[in-house]
């Protein structure tokens, strides 16, 4: 015992050592415990990818099998344009959005265009507290609603 002289550094030694070999198994512990989870959050992500993938190949044979001499709308676009600063634009559109999710799937012949457009036209929208007028600028439609909304701030 030449190199060890006191029993104050053996048990500092033995504290350290025993310190770092802990941090090691915990490291290692986690580790692997992380790993392990990881695995399973990789494995259900494929799964769900390859469920969406079969469910776009499907929905894209229906879309296929559906009369092509048909113009059916499919989807809804709203464009804002606004001077304000700050507007919750994702909490309008989905107000708006759901306003129109009844035309969604019709025959685009059979959609009176004035119609979509006095559903938002001259309305007044709150949120947070704010009123805002929408003011319809522009309607396209085909296959795709696309609406191009005025949004001017009430005092």
């Amino acid at each position: 015992m030449d190199g060890i002289k006191s029993k104050g550094f053996k048990y500092f030694f033995t504290l350290i050592t025993g310190i770092i070999i802990g941090m090691l198994a915990g490291a290692v512990g986690m580790g692997t415990l992380i790993s392990y989870r990881l695995d399973e959050y990789i494995e259900r992500i494929n799964y769900l990818e390859t469920q969406v993938q079969d469910k776009d190949i499907r929905l894209e044979k229906l879309e296929e099998s559906i009369n092509k001499s048909k113009f059916i709308l499919k989807s809804i676009d709203i464009i804002f344009s606004y001077d304000e600063e700050e507007i919750d634009e994702t909490t309008l559109e989905k107000v708006i959005k759901q306003k129109y999710k009844g035309i969604i799937g019709k025959e685009v012949k059979n959609i009176d265009v004035d119609m979509v457009t006095e559903v938002i036209d001259k309305r007044i929208m709150r949120l947070d507290k704010e009123e805002y007028k929408l003011k319809v600028k522009k309607l396209v439609l085909s296959e795709e609603l696309m609406i191009w909304v005025e949004i001017e701030k009430l005092d």
